[in-house]
């Protein structure tokens, strides 16, 4: 009897569904190591995620191919468990022998091991950034200039809230954190301007009236 062809299963995954992210680099790779294009399956799912929709059509005696370990999962721990479970369900993995076992872990470890290192420099280029003033995050929406359009516009009686942060394309939230009903500077529109918060001035106490004797 003819033993039956090894049938490759590619699994292609991306962490964001919004469209940011392509499977263009997985779906040429897995495309080059054999994989019929019908036989490619894509999930848009975090990798810690245990329900995954493409690895529904892995049947028994099928190969799992796919571009990176972190593919699969996220961390050593996840990447065990889903390589113990898939191989319940008679999907070969190659982790039957010894060795396939020991290429495994090592290569799990690594691909883990990575994202560690990715996640050490992020941490330190931020704290070197922050300590040369250097914030990061998205860009303030309020600047100096539409900061002193929005207080002589506040200023003046006709002024329509609306309008005004459409026209310099900010939230009421963000006008009002920077100025108040009047066009008066508050904290943060301080902050921004570069100018100390004023104080008001120290009221001295009445004098007391002298008595004098005639």
């Amino acid at each position: 009897m003819e033993q039956s062809s090894l049938v490759l299963v590619g699994y292609m995954r991306v962490s964001k569904a919004d469209g940011s992210q392509v499977l263009d680099v997985q779906r040429d790779a897995l495309l080059a190591a054999g994989v019929e294009p019908e036989r490619l399956y894509e999930d848009h799912a975090s990798g810690k995620r245990d329900d995954r929709p493409g690895m529904k059509a892995l049947r028994k005696g099928d190969a799992l191919v796919t571009w990176k370990l972190d593919r699969l999962g996220r961390d050593l721990r996840h990447l065990v468990n889903l390589v113990h479970d898939l191989a319940g369900q008679g999907a070969n993995l190659d982790t039957t022998t010894a060795n396939g076992r020991l290429v495994f872990g090592i290569f799990a470890a690594l691909a883990e091991f990575e994202r560690e290192l990715i996640v050490e420099r992020t941490h330190a280029g931020l704290a070197s950034a922050r300590a040369r003033g250097r914030n990061g995050g998205r860009p303030f929406k309020m600047t100096a200039a539409k900061l002193r359009l929005a207080q002589a516009a506040m200023g003046k009686t006709g002024t329509k809230v609306g309008e005004l942060c459409a026209e310099l394309e900010v939230t009421r939230q963000t006008l009002y954190r920077h100025v108040d009903p009047t066009g008066a500077l508050r904290p943060d529109g301080e902050k921004l301007l570069g100018r100390p918060r004023s104080k008001a001035p120290a009221t001295k106490p009445p004098l007391k009236p002298t008595l004098t004797k005639c």
